[in-house]
């Protein structure tokens, strides 16, 4: 049985929140290996205007520790 650990980020997307998760994914993948799963915690957004300008989701995500 493997360890794993398990942080927390925030993507942002100016699209919606399905491409805020890719983000955050995405941009972990860059330096984070053994990526295995993600749970979205919150779902946010910033209003300009009485417009949504920017989506934000607060996932977690876990990956393998290596032995």
């Amino acid at each position: 049985m493997g360890v794993a650990k398990v942080i927390e980020l925030i993507g942002e997307s100016n699209l919606g929140w399905e491409d805020a998760v890719k983000d955050a994914v995405e941009r972990a993948s860059k330096t984070v290996d053994n990526i295995t799963g993600i749970e979205v915690l919150n779902l946010t957004a910033n209003i300009d205007n009485g417009e949504v300008v920017e989506y934000k989701a607060n996932v977690k995500l876990a990956f393998g520790v290596r032995d």
